[in-house]
């Protein structure tokens, strides 16, 4: 039997490091279920170029 899944594969791309450095952007890859959280996603990652919790959206 096939089960229909809500979840989805999203990336995450730091908003502070787009305005600052352009040749490397911190990325993480997570899931979501989209049926709860339709809206974009927003959350508080560590950055390892900045060497700090910066904000990542869902792009």
């Amino acid at each position: 039997m096939k089960f229909k899944t809500n979840r989805i594969k999203i990336i995450l791309e730091c908003l502070e490091q787009q305005t600052i450095v352009r040749n490397c952007i911190s990325r993480y890859f997570t899931s979501k279920n989209k049926r709860n959280t339709s809206s974009k996603l927003k959350l508080r990652k560590f950055n390892p170029f900045l060497k700090r919790v910066t904000l990542h959206q869902e792009i």
